[in-house]
């Protein structure tokens, strides 16, 4: 596999109950809306994704 980690301004897929999990935790990453498919309003609201957003411009 020789994954070596992450490394700053790195970005991966979470999957949206996990981001939901971190989110009731206090601790959810930050958000690319841009990226975000529409269904995850399904089981996150958008205050919360876009108080998370990370601003790409």
């Amino acid at each position: 596999m020789r994954f070596r980690g992450l490394k700053p301004g790195d970005r991966w897929c979470l999957h949206v109950l996990r981001w939901v999990e971190a989110w009731e935790a206090g601790m959810a990453p930050r958000v690319v809306l841009e990226a975000t498919h529409e269904q995850v309003l399904k089981y996150a609201p958008l205050s919360a994704l876009t108080r998370h957003a990370l601003d790409l411009h």
